[in-house]
């Protein structure tokens, strides 16, 4: 058992909407192990932070999952702006908060990041040593990804045709928010995708019991420029100095995560753990309780080890 309350915090003037997970057990004038949850692009606090919050809050950790700002409920326009530094900067802000919390151990601060996550966490950690250990769950290198997507020449025209959209906004024109997948199953059908990994991304998102009306399924359109210039893993080698503990689903996909967290754990130095989980897909780790267990019967020994204060 737990019991959550809504919370928010400032990231520069954007005000950041949060829910932070107490155990049931929990006492104020108690010193806790407190984890931020950084989630997917696109998600919100209710989906797979969610999840995960759950599970860590039942281990006796404090957990707190927010949305990233300009998404959900948190402030800032553009709306629906997917931006790597800002998300980053999102979670030093959630750093922020919790050590103005009396019941959180000032040493005792840890760091999980899910999908795109995992890529804004290792990238936060390598300057934000106040997190004490390190967790991902299928970590995605967004920019990787995204130039993944395309040929230089394809590469190029989308960074030429933010940079109209961005002329054509300045000048008062429309904003332009695209799909960050199909709507639906059946809009993925219609459009003739059939890849495994991108139907189960539209099942969960779009069509199951974790489908939620804030998250839009938008991005703005000029996000691209940031998406695309961004490196999570680059400084790793040099800079991130935490334990880490890295998981990844054992059915390669399309999302390329098994391959990011492979480059994320050869290129840490420090005390390093990679742990796969057979037969999950990238969108399985989610939500599905076999997988889902899995890796948090992974990571609560890994924090409790490292987060002792």
């Amino acid at each position: 058992m737990f019991s959550m309350k809504a919370v928010s915090f400032k990231n520069g003037t954007i005000d950041v909407a949060g829910n932070i997970y107490l155990p049931d057990s929990f006492d104020e004038d108690r010193s806790y192990a407190a984890i931020v949850i950084a989630t997917p692009g696109s998600s919100v606090k209710e989906q797979i932070g969610a999840i995960y919050a759950e599970k860590l809050v039942g281990a006796g950790l404090i957990a707190l999952v927010f949305d990233p700002s300009y998404q959900g409920e948190s402030g800032g326009t553009p709306r629906d702006l997917e931006n790597p530094s800002v998300r980053v900067e999102d979670i030093r802000c959630a750093v922020d908060f919790l050590m103005t919390l009396a019941y959180v151990g000032e040493e005792r601060v840890g760091l999980l990041g899910i999908c795109a996550g995992g890529g804004y966490a290792v990238n936060a950690a390598l300057t934000e040593h106040r997190f004490k250990a390190v967790g991902t769950v299928v970590a995605s290198d967004i920019g990787r990804a995204f130039r993944a997507m395309y040929s230089k020449a394809e590469l190029v025209g989308t960074l030429e045709a933010v940079g109209r959209q961005r002329t054509a906004e300045a000048r008062g024109g429309e904003e332009r928010r695209d799909p960050w997948i199909p709507d639906s199953l059946k809009a993925a059908e219609a459009a003739g995708m059939t890849d495994r990994d991108v139907l189960d991304a539209v099942a969960f998102y779009r069509e199951s019991r974790w489908r939620h009306d804030n998250s839009t399924n938008r991005v703005y359109f000029a996000s691209f420029d940031h998406i695309l210039g961004f490196d999570a893993f680059h400084l790793v080698p040099d800079l991130l100095t935490q334990p880490l503990q890295v998981i990844v689903g054992g059915r390669r996909g399309i999302t390329g995560s098994f391959e990011d967290g492979e480059r994320l754990f050869d290129l840490a130095r420090t005390t390093k753990d990679f742990f796969v989980i057979e037969g999950a897909g990238h969108y399985d780790m989610y939500h599905k309780p076999e997988y889902v267990a899995q890796a948090i019967g992974r990571l609560v020994p890994f924090y409790t080890q490292h987060l002792a204060g």
